[in-house]
């Protein structure tokens, strides 16, 4: 009697065969989805149209999906959490998500950390964060005032516009001239002017030092010598005296200049201040009842 068989091989390679859906086949390969690329801020710009202020947000890669924009007391830093500072009497927070500003290789963009204007109301505006695809500013103002946002292509731009529609004055602020102070040619400290609400003689000025000197200022060697400060408090002017507490650690660093040779000189350029008296955070100053001017002992070398 003869018997079929078969290889052992021939069976494996057949078993399939035999055992397959009779509507079936192979499945497709699963599809796999590419994620859109995050939006990168590559500049910030701004300028005064009309009755407004218009800060511009450009991007590469499209527009952030979400965009918040509101005005806040304080601003946080995204991660550490830390206090943001931002020059001016009103601050605009500005979130987008997702957005970046820095390169995939981690390698920065050209959209600033902080930069300073010149326009009526838009100070200044500061980075609080680019942070897992959340990008943060601040937007100092001079004034509280209704904002609108837009946005536009080609190429894709957030437009955050905010009232302006009010009078100014030019005043002087004065910066350290750093160049000047390396090659030891006084003066130390220049001035230049910025515009001012006229209701507001010193803290518009004090506001705009804070806010630092402009991007072509700053290539010309012009910075703001903080001397460990972050902002003042407490400003006040009353018979001939400008008297006004430096917030921030407050530090000379052993340098013969500091922050004093710039407050000094942009508060007593105004009428009503013929004396000005500079205390450190805890309210202490060397002279405050002297007849020249008076600064706390951590701004001395």
């Amino acid at each position: 009697m003869r018997m079929s068989w078969m290889s052992p091989l021939l069976a494996l390679v057949l078993a399939p065969a035999l055992v397959a859906p009779s509507s079936g086949g192979a499945a497709p390969p699963a599809s796999v989805t590419t994620p859109p690329p995050t939006p990168v801020l590559v500049a910030v710009r701004a300028a005064h149209r009309g009755d407004v202020d218009r800060v511009v947000f450009e991007f590469r890669g499209g527009l952030p999906a979400k965009r918040q924009v509101g005005y806040v007391d304080r601003l946080f830093a995204d991660g550490s959490g830390r206090r943001v500072r931002v020059a001016g009497q009103a601050l605009l927070r500005v979130r987008f998500e997702p957005a970046q500003a820095h390169a995939d290789d981690g390698s920065p963009t050209a959209a600033p950390r902080r930069v300073a204007y010149a326009l009526p109301n838009v100070m200044t505006a500061v980075r609080a964060g680019d942070f897992e695809a959340v990008t943060t500013y601040g937007i100092g103002l001079a004034k509280r005032t209704p904002v609108r946002v837009t946005t536009l292509q080609a190429p894709p731009r957030v437009v955050v516009e905010v009232g302006a529609g009010f009078a100014t004055v030019q005043r002087k602020v004065w910066f350290f001239h750093r160049d000047r102070f390396v090659d030891n040619r006084e003066p130390f400290f220049v001035a230049r002017t910025r515009p001012v609400r006229p209701g507001t003689p010193a803290t518009g000025p004090m506001d705009r030092l804070y806010a630092g000197p402009l991007p072509r200022e700053r290539a010309n060697g012009l910075r703001v010598l903080r001397s460990g400060t972050t902002g003042y408090d407490d400003l006040t002017v009353s018979g001939g005296v400008a008297d006004l507490r430096l917030t921030g650690r407050c530090s000379s660093g052993g340098s013969t200049v500091s922050i004093a040779g710039e407050i000094l000189p942009t508060l007593k350029q105004l009428p009503t201040v013929d004396r000005v008296v500079l205390r450190d955070r805890s309210g202490s100053t060397l002279d405050p009842d002297g007849p020249g001017d008076s600064t706390p002992a951590c701004l001395e070398p």
